[in-house]
């Protein structure tokens, strides 16, 4: 028992404590556009804007004093995967404004002395823009094209203005929302059915600008097919 004793004291802080190694899991957690919770080391297809957090999840560190770095690099065209900025703390979180891939790396020191774990890489692919809009919609109350709204698919838009005018230019209705729509009412009356016009300001999170100016046919008793979404 005395052995025991005097090699419990000549051993380091924590070190008999040691049965396992000490381990950093890092994830990203993020709201999909389904509103859906997920956590992964890899978002394939992000839409910006997309607010994301890193986690650590460090586990086993009972005797140590971690301290972490978060590298976050953007890949580019020309020079490869370049380092943007760096964080220094257990869990952090980014906005991704801007298309492309990025690496976000977690460095995990266990002490001052240089001793750390083996890095661990995080991919982030941010999609590039698209948005589009029909020329006609037809809110008739059956459940089918009854709102004026962007194309499906429309994606990574970081800036939004759109807005509804009749014949004359009168406003009848603005959004600043690619997901919002336009249910065919002006001051919650039904317009005429009849030919408006749609102008929308939009900037994609690759930088590309959008300048929408089309034509918008109400059609309020147009049934064949129930769908007016096809019509350019």
């Amino acid at each position: 028992m005395i052995v025991w004793l005097c090699i419990m004291a000549l051993l380091p802080l924590g070190a008999a404590a040691q049965d396992v190694n000490p381990t950093v899991n890092p994830l990203a957690y993020y709201t999909d556009e389904d509103g859906m919770s997920m956590e992964t080391r890899s978002i394939d297809e992000g839409q910006a804007p997309l607010d994301v957090t890193f986690r650590a999840n460090p586990e086993h560190m009972d005797g140590y004093m971690p301290s972490y770095e978060w590298h976050f690099r953007k890949l580019s065209a020309t020079e490869g995967m370049q380092e943007i900025f760096v964080r220094y703390e257990e869990d952090t979180q980014y906005t991704f404004n801007e298309s492309g891939t990025y690496n976000v790396v977690l460095k995990t020191f266990l002490d001052d002395k240089g001793n750390e774990l083996d890095s661990v890489t995080l991919i982030v692919t941010i999609l590039e823009s698209k948005l589009e809009f029909p020329n006609a919609f037809s809110p008739n109350g059956d459940g089918i094209n009854d709102v004026y709204k962007a194309k499906k698919g429309w994606r990574s838009i970081v800036s939004f203005r759109g807005i509804i005018v009749n014949r004359w230019g009168q406003k009848l209705f603005e959004w600043h929302d690619p997901a919002g729509e336009w249910d065919g009412k002006y001051n919650g009356r039904d317009v005429e059915e009849g030919v408006y016009f749609v102008q929308v300001i939009a900037k994609g999170a690759d930088g590309k600008e959008y300048h929408i100016r089309k034509d918008v046919n109400l059609l309020r008793g147009y049934t064949e097919g129930g769908n007016t979404s096809g019509r350019q």
